[in-house]
């Protein structure tokens, strides 16, 4: 069977789209290498004629824009590098562990109720603008708040129900008679659960560990209200670079946002084939 050429209306129509979908892309590289005197150049410049690492170095080096006359960082961007790869990797472990054995839980001993899925899903219903306060409120009285531990809770909490669901789907798929034929040969049914069902899912895990890798990675509003001096991520310090003196650091910023973006490339690009079925959390069923 021949696949169905594209029409020239079809092909112009996608890669108009392809074009406003990568120009802000093009538009943060080229800002992040740029000096201070072409950020405001009017009229804009696409290419800088003479391309710098001046905005990189400023990162971790707060005074090194100075020599282009312009006022030094008031913060490095160490701390906030630091504190995401931290809490993104901290959370992700933890939320894809407990997503786990939840996902073998439901998929081998759920007694097919309506109401878990609900309960499990409760939490993605509400904007985290809406919980993002009660989590203030709640952290306050039990001291999380601005702390790694709060904000790794929050990230577990918030992507919980992602991983299981993800997870979930895997372990439907996988047939229940393998792990009754472990459990024949002697196995207890946690054993087999280790030796024959995680392994046999991995490459689930992985994807998922990596989906959910993604959406900490990025997240702004419960790392916004939940960290004050201690505790600094990417998404919150792109939003501290604008000063009072200095205005919008817009070179510093793209270069911190290139940071940023390289990591989701490298992970949406391992788990491409698995990102449609991780945003129907296994809805679809054979």
């Amino acid at each position: 069977m021949h696949a169905k050429k594209l029409s020239f209306p079809m092909a112009a129509a996608m890669f108009a789209a392809l074009v406003l979908v990568l120009f802000p892309v093009f538009w943060i590289v080229m800002t992040a290498i740029k000096p201070p005197t072409d950020w405001n150049a009017s009229p804009a410049i696409w290419v800088p004629s003479h391309p710098t690492l001046i905005n990189f170095r400023t990162l971790f080096d707060p005074d090194a824009i100075r020599e282009y006359g312009v006022g030094g960082v008031s913060q490095s961007a160490t701390k906030a590098v630091f504190g995401s790869i931290l809490a993104s990797a901290a959370a992700t472990a933890l939320s894809v562990a407990i997503g786990l054995f939840s996902a073998i839980g439901i998929s081998r001993y759920g007694n097919g109720s309506r109401a878990t899925p609900l309960i499990i899903l409760s939490g993605r219903m509400f904007p985290p603008a809406a919980i993002a306060v009660p989590f203030v409120i709640i952290f306050s009285n039990v001291g999380l708040t601005d702390s790694y531990a709060g904000l790794i809770a929050v990230y577990v909490a918030v992507t919980l129900p992602f991983s299981t669901w993800m997870l979930k789907s895997f372990v439907d798929d996988l047939p229940r008679e393998i792990e009754e034929a472990a459990m024949i040969d002697g196995r207890s049914r946690l054993a087999a659960h280790l030796t024959v069902t995680i392994p046999l899912i991995r490459g689930g895990i992985f994807a998922t560990t990596m989906f959910i890798f993604i959406l900490n990675w990025s997240e702004f509003m419960f790392a916004l209200v939940l960290s004050y001096s201690n505790v600094n991520t990417i998404p919150v310090q792109l939003a501290r670079y604008v000063t009072a003196t200095a205005g919008t650091l817009y070179g510093v910023q793209a270069a911190l946002a290139v940071l940023a973006i390289v990591p989701l490339v490298v992970v949406g690009y391992l788990i491409q084939s698995h990102l449609a079925r991780g945003m129907t959390f296994g809805a679809i069923k054979q």
